[in-house]
């Protein structure tokens, strides 16, 4: 019988920090620092023996490489070479201060890639906007010495993190100095949308006089739902309550109390669209969020409903959006980006005369762009000093032997986090989770930050671009609001594995899927790892036994002869392929839960009729 014993771990930013060498602590309990844009980078678990020796730089990012090409400039207080940074892209002159104060700086503009090749091993840091391509040929060119890339903005798809984090350089960008332009900007485009600003000034300049063809609305008394209420989305409700409007909003991890602080109201993703007069998306361009708003999304809306964005472009499919026009379902549109940037010049979205459209001018004002350059100077001086970066977005600094041995944990951790968030119901916002790890090993033999960053890494990715590792897990929980504690239960077994299982419970949400909800009223889900394949062990009070691989199907059912064959018969019909199936129960003849991994992705016709067999009581499909 296992002995059973507590320990909680803090999860603080301090506790991160031991990475570049501080002490390690065995105690954590904390408020978790999250929300950003961008392609999510997997961690370099299983590297090639040909790239194996630039993981040691992760435990130690900023070691200076001599470079005997570079002659040495010496800081006349400190006599220590001084860091050359490269900056390729114009930065505001309050960033290049920043620099200045700490480095040699090289501004060099308009590099082609060759010559940004040339260039790079003689530098230690490297500036970017969005124009140069930080590939791989340009760490391989570095040989060592660059130690940090920072993105002057928030998105890095420019940027090749992977390749970044196999030779030891620390990715880094600004992600917030941006705010309060962008906020402007959609309220900027929400008023001259309204009045027709754009086409009646294109009128008159065309010596036309068409006072009755321009006639606006109103904004005073107007439901405007926010879609994604983060920084910029909550900074626009603020402004549009301003404006007499009434506002409700749309985001999984916005608190509820932080949005009743600013007089908005949480709802549902169908009740925002299907109510609001006008629309403002704020929300970041993910697997999950791409082309959301299609036609069977505008087929939903308030007939007339009116959309802003001054997000990502490829949350919405333009094509549908014109067909929405064309029909009345929309009645105009104000848009600051696109999928294309910039967009085909014979583009009918562009050329729409109920369509208002500005060349990505969210982050351009004066004071924003100044803002950025001072954000990204002081995170990559910080970096160059061995400063941990709240904003930094590629590998954690964990040392190459605890990846080695945590490597299926840290799948296993992840896609229990994806799993836990699909099953909470939207509209209630997730505050509170813990990890619980069983184990036989002493706290100071088992590190857990990866694992607790890579369940963060599950439940936050999916619906946002946020970059999650073990340097920013913490500081990006904590932005959303999320508090995430971990536990520790002692078993009595071999220490040879690392963990035994791992269990995550969300507290104080809905669940799509009742029976994943525990007698004390929470989410809980657990796995483990067997012969290397992560596997998910139990939902609810169920037991179960199934990969954590492809896509999964939930079903609560009555226990009774013949569900897996009625089940697999849907599935096959319908041409999906079913790689492993379970059963588990609580009592014998009374209710069972059924798992079913499938390759592919039923429609929607095919899990309606999973959910019409008479003896399914609820049922619930999961991307893992």
């Amino acid at each position: 019988m296992a002995s059973v014993s507590a320990k909680i771990i803090s999860s603080t930013a301090a506790a991160v920090a031991t990475a570049t060498g501080g002490n390690t602590t065995t105690t954590r309990s904390s408020c978790l620092p999250v929300f950003r844009r961008g392609p999510a980078t997997p961690l370099p678990l299983k590297l090639s023996r040909r790239r194996r020796h630039h993981v040691r730089h992760i435990t130690n990012v900023f070691k200076t490489v001599e470079s005997p090409a570079a002659p040495p400039t010496l800081d006349p207080v400190r006599q220590v070479q001084k860091p050359t940074i490269l900056v390729s892209e114009k930065l505001g002159e309050a960033g290049l201060e920043v620099l200045r104060e700490f480095g040699e700086v090289e501004c060099s503009y308009d590099l082609s890639q060759e010559d940004l090749c040339k260039k790079i091993s003689l530098c230690d840091a490297l500036i970017v906007r969005s124009g140069t391509k930080v590939t791989r040929a340009v760490f391989e060119a570095a040989k060592g010495r660059l130690k940090v890339v920072g993105r002057a903005g928030v998105g890095i798809d420019n940027v090749d993190l992977q390749a970044a984090t196999e030779f030891g350089c620390l990715v880094v960008n600004a992600p917030t100095a941006n705010t309060i332009a962008a906020a402007e900007h959609g309220i900027a485009l929400l008023a001259a949308m309204a009045r027709n600003v754009a086409q009646a000034d294109a009128s008159m300049k065309a010596g036309k006089w068409q006072r009755n063809k321009y006639v606006g609305v109103s904004l005073v008394g107007k439901t405007l739902a926010v879609m994604g209420f983060g920084k910029v989305g909550s900074e626009v409700a603020r402004r549009a309550k301003g404006l007499g409007m009434h506002v409700i909003a749309h985001d999984p991890y916005a608190p509820a109390d932080r949005a009743r602080a600013a007089g908005v109201d949480l709802v549902s993703f169908d009740l925002a669209i299907s109510t609001a007069d006008f629309i403002s998306l704020h929300m970041p361009l993910t697997p999950t969020t791409k082309k959301i708003f299609n036609d069977e999304t505008f087929a939903k809306v308030k007939k007339g409903v009116r959309i802003i964005n001054v997000a990502r472009g490829g949350v919405i499919d333009e094509d549908a959006l014109v067909r929405a026009l064309d029909s009345g379902a929309v009645a105009q549109a104000a848009l600051d980006v696109f999928t294309e940037e910039p967009p085909p010049k014979d583009s009918k979205l562009v050329q729409h005369e109920n369509v208002t459209v500005t060349p990505h001018l969210g982050a351009s004002t004066k004071e924003a762009q100044e803002g950025v350059a001072i954000e990204i100077a002081e995170a990559v001086v910080g970096a160059l000093r061995g400063e941990l970066s709240a904003t930094a977005v590629n590998a954690p600094m964990v040392p190459p032997e605890v990846i080695s041995e945590l490597s299926p944990y840290v799948v296993l951790a992840e896609k229990l986090g994806r799993l836990a968030v699909q099953l909470v119901a939207g509209g209630s916002g997730i505050k509170s989770v813990k990890v619980v790890y069983k184990t036989a090993r002493d706290p100071d033999d088992l590190d857990t930050r990866l694992l607790r960053a890579m369940v963060t890494k599950g439940i936050i990715e999916p619906i946002s671009s946020s970059f999650i590792n073990l340097v920013n897990a913490d500081f990006t929980a904590k932005q959303k609001g999320l508090r995430i504690s971990e536990e520790r239960v002692s078993i009595d077994s071999s220490p040879e594995n690392p963990v035994e299982s791992i269990q995550v419970q969300i507290s104080n949400v809905d669940s799509k899927f009742a029976s994943a909800v525990s007698e004390n009223e929470y989410i809980s889900i657990e796995g483990k790892v067997k012969d290397g394949i992560p596997r998910l062990t139990c939902v609810g009070s169920f037991s179960v036994d199934v990969s954590l691989e492809g896509n999964l199907i939930l079903c609560r059912q009555v226990d009774q002869p013949g569900m897996i064959g009625r089940v697999g018969n849907i599935l096959g019909e319908c041409n999906v392929n079913v790689s492993f199936m379970s059963v588990g129960r609580t009592v014998k003849r009374t209710r069972a839960i059924m798992a079913i991994g499938v390759d592919e992705e039923p429609d929607k016709d095919t899990l309606k009729k999973i959910g019409e067999v008479p003896a399914i009581e609820e049922f619930v499909f999961l991307k893992l």
